[in-house]
């Protein structure tokens, strides 16, 4: 790109991009929303996952030619992966998204990196602050108060949307998906890494895909769930992907990772605008326990 010649103008990309790459992500909970009656969960995940796999594939095929045979040893982790990125992470959010709200996916999602330090402390070793402990209760309370719709006083009157546990499960599951890429090393780059980790969540789709097809209300396919798919795979997949990984090389990786506070507000305000959902008080706040609590938490991570 002529423009991104000079070190100044990359930079000065990066520092646009930093506001920008949390939006891209939010644009999956509008595809997630808009799915139900259109395409199947599954299928839905299988066609981003593949499209986004095609396209890194073409990108990296030298890389991934030269390093295949230490790439199928590590086939099985590949496996592991995609299944906790692309089925659990994928399709079990487009399935919670037929019963919850897309500003309930955005909080409860936001809840991840506090459950990636705790994980990081008791399974990778790393130190824990009394400070990084408070943000995990500050943050995990924020996702209950959401999840209890703010009730904590009259649980039993709760009207329990399951859509709410599918998105819970995937919120663990990023978390394992996350510490176990830091747990496996991997010789290959980022773009290559991804490509094979979309190739086994295809593979780990591909029957359940298969099933949902041949279930009798399983929607026609559609040029609305064409674009759905092309959607999910190009921006909140490969757009969001990359954009946070130039910003990571020119920026650091500290201050990229600050961005990602903006997901909950991007997403809600997405919500509102875009699919029309009302905002309660247990939204705002769920998002005023969630946003500090992964703030104190990641913060001291960092500064340890």
């Amino acid at each position: 790109m002529p423009f991104l010649k000079t070190p100044e103008s990359r930079y000065r990309l990066a520092q646009w991009l930093l506001w920008i790459t949390p939006a891209l992500w939010s644009v999956n909970y509008i595809v997630a929303r808009s799915a139900p009656g259109v395409v199947a969960p599954h299928m839905l995940a299988l066609g981003r996952w593949a499209l986004a796999g095609l396209i890194l594939s073409f990108l990296a095929r030298h890389e991934l030619w030269l390093e295949r045979r230490g790439t199928l040893r590590a086939a099985w982790q590949y496996l592991v992966l995609g299944a906790l990125g692309m089925l659990i992470c994928g399709a079990w959010v487009y399935k919670g998204a037929q019963t919850t709200t897309a500003m309930n996916i955005a909080l409860i999602y936001a809840a991840s990196p506090v459950l990636i330090a705790l994980g990081a402390v008791l399974w990778l070793g790393e130190r824990f602050s009394w400070r990084q402990g408070l943000g995990v209760l500050v943050a995990l309370s924020g996702v209950f108060h959401v999840v209890v719709k703010g009730q904590w006083l009259s649980l039993a009157q709760v009207q329990w949307v399951a859509g709410d546990g599918w998105i819970v499960l995937a919120m663990v599951s990023w978390a394992g998906y996350a510490l176990l890429q830091k747990k496996w090393a991997s010789p290959l780059s980022a773009t290559a890494r991804l490509a094979t980790i979309c190739m086994g969540g295809v593979l780990v789709l591909l029957p359940f895909a298969a099933w949902e097809s041949m279930q009798a209300d399983t929607p026609a396919w559609s040029t609305q769930a064409t674009w759905l798919v092309v959607s999910a795979g190009l921006v909140p997949g490969i757009g969001a992907y990359w954009a946070y990984g130039f910003c990571q090389k020119m920026l650091g990786a500290s201050r990229v990772a600050a961005s990602l506070y903006l997901g909950p507000l991007y997403g809600g305000l997405t919500a509102w605008a875009v699919l029309g959902e009302s905002m309660g008080w247990h939204h705002l706040m769920g998002a005023a326990l969630i946003l500090p609590g992964i703030y104190l938490a990641s913060r001291q991570a960092r500064e340890t």
